[in-house]
C-alpha cells in the first residue's frame, strides 16, 4: 500500500533494524589480499602511488600472511619481480622463482591459507608485455627499429635552432614507442606455452588456485591441458576473463615494475566499450575449461559484473585493482572524504554488483571493521 500505510523508512531508524533488513552483506570469507614478492631479506618497500601496499621479500611476506589468516582472509594472490628480467619470461616458470619461492614458505607456514598465483608475463619480460614479443614484419631489435624512426624522421623535421632541437629531443619518447610498437605484436599463440609451464610450476610449488591474467585467446585451454598433463587435475582455475584495458592499472605497474617498455596492451586487454564482447570472452573461457570467472576492474565495470552474474552460475570474482584504491587513499588523505566508510562502500557495491570473491588492498583493513 502507499504511503501513509507503507513507510519503508520504519526499517530504517536504527541500527539493529538496518542489519537486521540488510540485504547484502561483507565478510573476510570473500577477500583475496594481493601481494608483491621481492628478492632479498627483511625487505618491505612501500610503493609510492599507493600507501600501505609494500614490495616483501619472502620472509616479510611469510609474516604477512600471518596476519592476513587471523584476520579470517582465506587467500591471498600472488604477484612476483624477479631480480632479472628476459625475452622468454624465465622467472614465471623457474622452478626457484620469486612466487615459487614465495608459495613454498607460506605453505609449511600456513598450510591451509589458498594461495592463488598470479599467471602472466609482464612482469618477468624485458619489454613488459604479457606475451611472447615477434616482429610483425622485417626482424629487427628495439634498439634498431628506433634508430630506423628516427632517420626516417629527420629530413623531415628541422632542427636548426636551440628551440627546435629542444622541441625534437622531447618528441624522442613517442617517435620510438610508435616505431617499436609498428614494428612489433604479442605471439598470441606462441605465449600460451609458456603461460602453461608457468602454470605447473607455480602448482608444483604449492599455488592451490591459477589465476591467469594475460588475456590471450586460448590460453585457459592450454593450461588446462598441462595441468590435466601434470597430474594437477584438482587445481582449478580462475581466469581473469574480462580484463579490460583500463588507466585504473597505473600504480599497480609501479608495484609490480610491469609497465611495457613500448605501445600499450590494447591489442589484447578488451575495450572498455564492450559489455557483450565480455560475455563472448567470460563464456569462451567457460568453456575451456575455467572453473571460476574474473572481472577487472571492479567499480568501473559493475555493470559488467552484474551482467556476468546474471549470465553464468560460476563463482565470480572481481579485483578492486590499484586505481580503485589510490583514488580513495589519496582523497582519504587531502580529507575529501571518511576513508572507512568510502571503503567499506566501494566494496559492498562491487558485492552487490554480483561478485561473490573480491580481490582487494582493502582486504586487512576491512577485516578488521568487521570483526
Amino acid at each position: 500500500m502507499a504511503f501513509p500505510v507503507t513507510r519503508l523508512r520504519r526499517l530504517r531508524r536504527t541500527d539493529q533494524l538496518r542489519n537486521l533488513v540488510r540485504e547484502t552483506r561483507l565478510t573476510p570469507e570473500a577477500f583475496v589480499y594481493p601481494m608483491f614478492v621481492c628478492p632479498g631479506e627483511g625487505v618491505r618497500k612501500e610503493v609510492r602511488s599507493m600507501p600501505g601496499v609494500f614490495n616483501l621479500s619472502v620472509d616479510e611476506a611469510v609474516k604477512e600472511t600471518r596476519e592476513i589468516h587471523s584476520l579470517g582472509i582465506p587467500s591471498v594472490i600472488l604477484f612476483g619481480l624477479p631480480d632479472k628480467k628476459d625475452d622468454v619470461a624465465t622467472g614465471a616458470w623457474a622452478d626457484d622463482g620469486i612466487v615459487q619461492q614465495a608459495a613454498r614458505a607460506m605453505k609449511r607456514e600456513i598450510p591451509d591459507l589458498i594461495l592463488m598465483g598470479d599467471v602472466c608475463l609482464c612482469e618477468y619480460m624485458s619489454h613488459g608485455h604479457c606475451g611472447i614479443v615477434k616482429s610483425a614484419s622485417t626482424p629487427m631489435s628495439l634498439g634498431a627499429a628506433a634508430r630506423h624512426s628516427l632517420q626516417a624522421r629527420r629530413p623531415t623535421v628541422a632542427v636548426n635552432s636551440q628551440e627546435e632541437k629542444l622541441k625534437f629531443i622531447d618528441e624522442l619518447p613517442s617517435i620510438m614507442a610508435s616505431s617499436v610498437e609498428s614494428k612489433f605484436e604479442i605471439d598470441n599463440d606462441a605465449s600460451l606455452e609458456l603461460l602453461a609451464r608457468t602454470s605447473v610450476s607455480l602448482t608444483r610449488a604449492g599455488i592451490d588456485i591459477i589465476a591467469p591474467s594475460d588475456m590471450m585467446d586460448g590460453r585457459v585451454a592450454a593450461i588446462r591441458r598441462a595441468l590435466d598433463e601434470a597430474s594437477f587435475l584438482n587445481t582449478p582455475i580462475l581466469s581473469y576473463a574480462a580484463k579490460f584495458a583500463s588507466g585504473f592499472y597505473g600504480p599497480f605497474r609501479e608495484a609490480a615494475d610491469s609497465a611495457p617498455q613500448f605501445g600499450d596492451r590494447r591489442s589484447y586487454q578488451m575495450d572498455g566499450a564492450n559489455l557483450r564482447e565480455a560475455m563472448r570472452e567470460i563464456e569462451l573461457d567457460v568453456e575451456e575449461g575455467a572453473d571460476m570467472i574474473m572481472v577487472k576492474p571492479a567499480m568501473p565495470y559493475l555493470d559488467v559484473i552484474s551482467a556476468a552474474r546474471g549470465r553464468f552460475d560460476l563463482p565470480l570474482a572481481a579485483y578492486q585493482v590499484s586505481g580503485e584504491y589510490a583514488m580513495i587513499e589519496a582523497a582519504a588523505r587531502n580529507g575529501w572524504i571518511e576513508r572507512d566508510r568510502v571503503m567499506m562502500e566501494s566494496l559492498l557495491s562491487i558485492r552487490r554488483a554480483g561478485a561473490n570473491i573480491i580481490l582487494t588492498y582493502y582486504a586487512k583493513d576491512a577485516a578488521r571493521l568487521l570483526a
